[in-house]
């Protein structure tokens, strides 16, 4: 004889087997994607601990630089600070690789290999004049690591690697006597000079910041180094 299961009982193997069911035909809730906290305010910690040392270095110069300094600024404890970077030199280390990278990145960004070599020297030295406006304290640590015990020569070998680019353009431009043909190492400080001493002159307020004396600066650092 049958006996009718009663209506709770039914309606919880009719979830079962509607469960099973699915399963077996991988139909499923699309899960929602994982969100990994740790990573997220490790990288927020990593950033605070990078502008830290920007904007000290900045303010007061590499050489008083402390592990106890950069951590206040970052909001973190001296502990912590040594969790990431186990000596202030790992720590230098580890930011010239960073701004390094980023700045090489941004001196060939947009490049256009078509155009004219002037105009790819024009395009070049803005970028890098505004990315020096933008991340002055990050180009100040740089110079001032150029100058430090920690750089060494893999410093000066990834330098050489991230720029690989801009070395070969310029190579080019010298072979087909668009540039003076002076040694590289030259026409690097010349246009790199350049873009430094604009830049001072618009944070000073001394330049006024408009296309034309962008323009007239570009202008005589191209013709002391064109051919």
């Amino acid at each position: 004889m049958f006996f009718p299961l009663p209506y709770f009982l039914s309606q919880a193997l009719h979830r079962v087997l509607s469960a099973a069911f699915n399963e077996h035909l991988f139909i499923q809730e699309p899960k929602k994607p994982k969100i990994d906290i740790v990573k997220l305010k490790d990288d927020e910690k990593l950033r605070a601990i990078a502008e830290a040392t920007f904007t000290l270095v900045e303010q007061t110069g590499l050489s008083g630089l402390t592990m106890a300094s950069i951590a206040r600024e970052a909001g973190l404890a001296t502990g912590t600070l040594y969790v990431y970077f186990k000596s202030k030199e790992e720590l230098m280390v580890a930011l010239y690789e960073q701004a390094k990278t980023a700045t090489a990145a941004s001196l060939m960004h947009g490049d256009n290999p078509k155009a004219p070599f002037r105009s790819r020297f024009r395009h070049m030295w803005m970028n890098w004049l505004e990315h020096r406006l933008t991340h002055y304290a990050q180009v100040i640590f740089l110079e001032q690591y150029y100058n430090s015990p920690w750089f060494s020569e893999e410093s000066r070998n990834l330098s050489a690697r991230l720029i690989k680019g801009w070395i070969d353009l310029i190579e080019e431009a010298k072979a087909q006597q668009i540039l003076k043909d002076v040694p590289t190492v030259l026409l690097i400080n010349s246009f790199g000079g350049s873009v430094r001493e604009t830049a001072n002159l618009l944070r000073s307020g001394a330049l006024a910041h408009t296309n034309a004396n962008l323009t007239m600066a570009f202008g005589l650092c191209w013709d002391g180094i064109k051919a």
